[in-house]
């Protein structure tokens, strides 16, 4: 490949033809560094007289605590190890205290004195425990079990005893001591010793010891509100083998080995879910056996003659934390199969152990959505509405929307409709309100509604062409909130909460350099596509065209990046504000597969990945072609992660389709990558393995013709460096000679180092220079 002899490393951003500022792509390629630090982790303080936050307006090398006052409008730091008093409580206000936890340790607030104490601080960490009915008493957890702190007597006690190890009765069975009993007399005294002496001495009451296998993991350990039932999940993870990445450049000149994640695999975890009942002292697990479709196989193996439809045993499942009903009975669980072709929302009887179903959702390619999650281990919207409902987001509509459920009589309300979707929900103290940030004026925005719980009225609070975050006050009265629009980066506002209420803005985080740009807003437009559909896609358009466009692939698959508010991707909307500077058009495709635009979208690359997506890619070409005058022989393309998987499909299964293509830490060959993400979409390797190969670039080495670029970082712990390595080693023995591959020694996934990044993307910029011109 060839490559230009010298670098344009100093361009001119221009707006309607005015020069607004000369900067170099060095400057752009810093990153926040160069644009300023967005204030993140925007919170309340307990009393609601303060927003917290944290933010970094000086560019040090970090973030610092920030407090502002909206009574008086001034903003200060805090000092570093500042107590601050805005993480959730562990418990209720009791008295005149908040209890929370900070770096690890069990807190005390005063709210008349505004003082905080420790109450627990030990060398193993506290862990929050959801509050209880007696507010008197503040669970924590520590080292995998439960205590309280009791706020009347102000002792300590110790509700469970979880142990690790054999029972008893298992660790003296073994052979050899079962026949010295048998042989020895003087064996079987000193048992009976032992047992009169355990039986006949003083006893403290102590909690029931409670055994589990060495080889499984105590998680979500809770306690209903009546502090009857402890809950908790015994997990078994596979033990698949582990991946390493290389560290050349170290402090002690030799290479060092980094643990990774471990590649798909067919293997899923086991989880029991268990009950103390602390009353009776007793323990039991619940059996989930009676699950709707529990044992069902999916559709795609039947292409591979399999023609049985039922497993012989029941499928693996994760039940996630339960949400326990007020008086402390009964909980609502989320219950997924570890395919996730399924998610259950059951009632849990906590007394006996039962399961009632109330929600099934089936999505033969994988359940996933906005509030529902694509992912096992992470839970959905999911909570108490009132003593007999609870409520939920479910994609049964096609849209990720909100309903409800009586437990008592089973009718299901859908609370929003439309081809739309809701993104987030929170629940008002009194349960009068929901607060919804949704998209609802259009796929590209975020903006916040309220929903009458009596009338079921949705009203506008926050609704335009941006995006927003928010966090409401303690007393609900007003909203911090994190906004931007597609050229202002995340700023932190405070508003009233009603609607159509003035932000005011409580932070300037843009440095001056980013300031004198005039940017151009890229138009989010709809691209026609060959399946008689559209996808949305922002369009950057050059004052005076050269005749050549580049094609932007965002990464993870299912993400946004068509929209009307600021970027993840903030140093690639700079890079493409300079190539719309040099003539170039820029097309940024919210591809099949990405968020915002519901199930049928979600879905569209199951079991075939680097499809339907790249020909939303080959579609996007055809537009800029038919509709703005570009040259079809100079359209290149480019994108990390995903995005680059999607450029290497592109230049091996559609040569002559792209001038050129640089692929950015990519996947080559999905059997490679991690199980969560990898699973969902093209099923297990050994079970669905036409899925892996049809989808992964490796296998379609010998389609490169046009110029490629490979840029990866080496110790990359999510698409590891192997992965190019291994379709390097491909092109070498094909005898392909039109790519480079550029490697980057300390750089992970995602590049930390400036110069990292500038050598990168001077790369791809020679690239297009090269060939697009």
């Amino acid at each position: 490949m060839r490559y230009l002899t010298s670098v344009i490393c100093i361009l001119a951003l221009t707006c309607n033809g005015q020069t607004s500022s000369t900067f170099q792509l060095e400057e752009i390629m810093k990153g926040d560094d160069f644009i300023g630090h967005s204030p993140e982790n925007v919170r309340w303080s307990f009393d609601g007289q303060s927003i917290l936050f944290d933010w970094n307006p000086t560019n040090t090398f970090g973030n610092t605590p920030y407090i502002y006052n909206p009574s008086d409008g001034t903003t200060k730091t805090l000092p570093v190890n500042t107590v601050t008093v805005s993480a959730a409580p562990i418990g209720s206000q009791v008295s005149a205290h908040y209890y929370f936890q900070h770096a690890g340790n069990l807190m005390r607030y005063t709210i008349n004195s505004k003082q905080t104490e420790p109450v627990v601080s030990l060398k193993s960490r506290v862990n929050p425990v959801e509050p209880v009915s007696n507010v008197r008493h503040v669970y924590f957890e520590q080292e995998n079990n439960l205590f309280f702190f009791n706020e009347t007597i102000g002792g300590i006690t110790q509700v469970t005893d979880f142990v690790q190890a054999k029972t008893p009765e298992d660790a003296d069975s073994t052979s050899l001591m079962r026949q010295q009993t048998e042989l020895f007399s003087y064996i079987r005294l000193e048992q009976k010793r032992a047992q009169w002496q355990e039986k006949n001495q003083v006893k403290r009451k102590l909690p029931l010891t409670i055994y589990y296998d060495r080889n499984e993991q105590l998680e979500n350990l809770q306690v209903a509100p009546n502090e009857r039932f402890v809950t908790f999940r015994l997990s078994n993870y596979p033990e698949d083998p582990e991946t390493h990445v290389e560290e050349y450049i170290s402090t002690s000149g030799y290479t060092n080995q980094i643990g990774a994640r471990p590649k798909v695999s067919d293997n899923d975890p086991s989880h029991r879910l268990g009950i103390y009942d602390r009353e009776h002292d007793t323990v039991y697990y619940v059996s989930f056996s009676s699950l709707t479709d529990i044992r069902k196989k999916p559709d795609y193996l039947s292409e591979y003659g399999n023609t049985d439809l039922v497993y012989q045993k029941d499928r693996s499942v994760i039940m996630h934390a339960l949400v326990m009903h007020p008086p402390g009975n009964q909980a609502v669980v989320d219950v997924r199969s570890h395919d996730n072709k399924d998610r259950w929302i059951v009632l849990l009887d906590l007394a006996t152990g039962t399961i009632r179903e109330l929600e099934h959702q089936h999505d033969e390619a994988w359940i996933g959505g906005p509030g529902i999650s694509g992912w096992n281990e992470v839970q959905g919207t999911l909570g108490w509405l009132d003593d007999q409902s609870f409520y939920f987001q479910s994609e049964v509509s096609g849209f990720s929307h909100l309903y409800s459920i009586n437990t008592v009589t089973g009718v299901k309300k859908q609370w929003t409709s439309g081809n739309w979707e809701v993104h987030e929900v929170i629940l008002n103290k009194t349960k009068e309100t929901f607060y919804i940030i949704a998209n609802k004026l259009h796929p590209g925005v975020r903006n916040g509604y309220k929903i009458g719980i009596k009338t079921g009225e949705l009203t506008p609070l926050f609704e335009g062409y941006f995006g927003i975050e928010w966090s409401l006050s303690p007393d609900e009265k007003k909203w911090a909130i994190r906004y931007s629009t597609s050229t202002q980066p995340w700023e932190l506002y405070v508003a009233d909460n009603k609607p159509n209420a003035q932000l005011r803005r409580v932070t300037t985080s843009s440095y001056d350099g980013f300031n004198q740009l005039k940017l151009q807003a890229p138009e989010v437009i709809q691209v026609p596509t060959s399946d008689n559909k559209t996808v949305s896609a922002r369009l950057y358009k050059p004052a005076a065209s050269n005749g050549a466009a580049i094609l932007f692939v965002h990464g993870a698959g299912y993400l946004q990046n068509a929209h009307h508010y600021w970027s993840y991707y903030a140093r690639e909307f700079l890079f493409h504000q300079l190539l719309i500077q040099q003539g170039y058009t820029v097309l940024d495709i919210d591809y099949r597969a990405s968020e915002g635009y519901g199930r049928d979208v979600r879905t569209a690359v199951y079991r075939h990945m680097g499809e339907r997506d790249l020909l939303d890619y080959v579609d996007g070409k055809s537009f800029l072609v038919k509709n703005h005058a570009i040259d079809a022989n100079r359209v290149g393309i480019y994108g990390g992660s995903y995005g680059g998987f999607i450029t290497l499909m592109g230049m091996l299964k559609t040569p002559g389709t792209f001038a050129c293509g640089a692929a950015l830490r990519s996947v080559t060959d999905w059997e490679h990558y991690n199980h969560e993400y990898t699973s969902n979409i093209l099923n297990y390797p050994t079970t669905d393995p036409k899925a892996y190969r049809r989808s992964s670039p490796i296998y379609f080495a010998e389609g490169l013709d046009g110029p490629l670029l490979i840029l990866h970082g080496m110790e990359d712990d999510n698409v590891q460096f192997q992965d190019v390595v291994r379709l390097n080693q491909r092109f070498i023995e094909l005898g392909k000679s039109n790519y480079q591959l550029a490697v980057f020694p300390t750089e992970a996934h995602g590049f930390k180092s400036a110069v990292a990044w500038t050598d990168e993307y001077r790369r791809i910029l020679e690239l297009f220079e090269l060939h697009l011109k």
